[in-house]
């Protein structure tokens, strides 16, 4: 597994601002949620043209698109504080995945919104956050047109999603496009290092390599990770993490794909059978298989890349549905070939 050294300099852009929840029992990723723009980590460039719009105070409707857990409402909502100050809290509207979302939804809540009267700074706009907005209906979707039309003087929107495709055109044409991209290594451990000072936080250098590698890029699941392993354990190692994750372990994965790269397809399925005696699916392990061999640096780099071919292969097949352990051991002996 890729070692990570901890970072633990300061840097003003990434400092953390301790947000109004402060009960030790509350979840951390509410606690440390930046609240101004210049506490986001990562996506610099995006945040740049935020803090433009935030300085301007001219915020057009806007989808942001990315991966679940690198920051895209949350840079919504530290927007709306810059722009609406005082006002922030009655003149935002957010309606989350939990909300429903169908086209009464737009006719009701929604419009009722944007007819709202509120005491606005001058030249600023209420916002209304569609989040995952990806998954509201098609006809929703196209109620929403003329909405945004009609009150686009007094009401701006917000869209974030995992796919902006999904958004239909005629929404995507009424907006700015943003997109976030997925938080490096670096930018995780710096800040989980934060929080464990903060938290006081027992750990090893293992550990915080085990909850960056779990995460892949997804600062809300590695700080739920960490709070999770602190709460069972109170000691983050790798063994403890991966114990909370319930992913299985890489060094395992990583015999096994060495033993693939020695021809030694015994010795490999001697640690298949022991992840599947666990517990673990097909689709645990290929995953687990794909991000351990981009990491390994004993492979070269062409060998590296037709292992990855060849469980990309798999998995697709047990995405399938063929997640059977003999589709895992096609995989080792495909493998062993190379």
């Amino acid at each position: 597994m890729m070692k990570i050294v901890p970072n633990t300099g300061d840097s003003s852009n990434n400092e953390i601002s301790t947000n109004k929840v402060n009960s030790s029992e509350s979840p951390w990723v509410e606690k440390y949620r930046p609240i101004y723009l210049d506490d986001i980590v990562g996506n610099e460039e995006t945040i740049e043209r935020l803090k433009a719009i935030s300085r301007d105070g001219n915020m057009p409707h806007m989808i942001i698109a990315g991966l679940p857990g690198i920051g895209k409402t949350t840079s919504i909502h530290c927007l709306a504080r810059a722009l609406l100050g005082t006002s922030y809290k009655e003149a935002v509207l957010e309606l989350n995945a939990s909300d429903e979302r169908g086209i009464e939804v737009v006719r009701g809540t929604i419009k009722k919104f944007a007819q709202k009267k509120v005491n606005l700074p001058p030249g600023r706009q209420k916002i209304i956050i569609l989040d995952e907005a990806d998954s509201m209906t098609a006809g929703a979707q196209q109620a929403l047109r003329r909405t945004m039309e009609i009150y686009s003087q007094t009401t701006r929107f917000a869209f974030a999603c995992n796919m902006s495709n999904k958004i239909i055109e005629p929404l995507q044409s009424r907006c700015a496009i943003l997109r976030f991209a997925r938080l490096s290594d670096e930018q995780v451990c710096k800040r989980l290092m934060k929080i464990i000072n903060l938290e006081n936080v027992k750990f090893s250098d293992d550990g915080i390599s085990a909850l960056i590698f779990s995460a892949e890029g997804d600062m809300r699941q590695a700080i739920n990770n960490l709070q999770s392993t602190v709460s069972g354990f109170d000691f983050v190692n790798a063994d403890n993490v991966f114990k909370v994750v319930d992913q299985p372990h890489p060094l395992i994965v990583q015999e096994m794909i060495k033993a693939c790269s020695k021809q030694n397809i015994d010795e490999a399925l001697i640690s298949l059978k022991k992840l599947w005696a666990k517990g673990y699916s097909a689709v645990d392990i290929i995953s687990t298989m794909f991000k351990v061999t981009k990491s390994i640096q004993d492979l070269s780099e062409k060998k590296k890349l037709n292992y990855i071919k060849i469980i990309g292969l798999s998995h697709m097949r047990i995405l399938d549905g063929i997640a059977t352990y003999l589709q895992l051991e096609g995989c080792l002996a495909k493998l062993c070939k190379i």
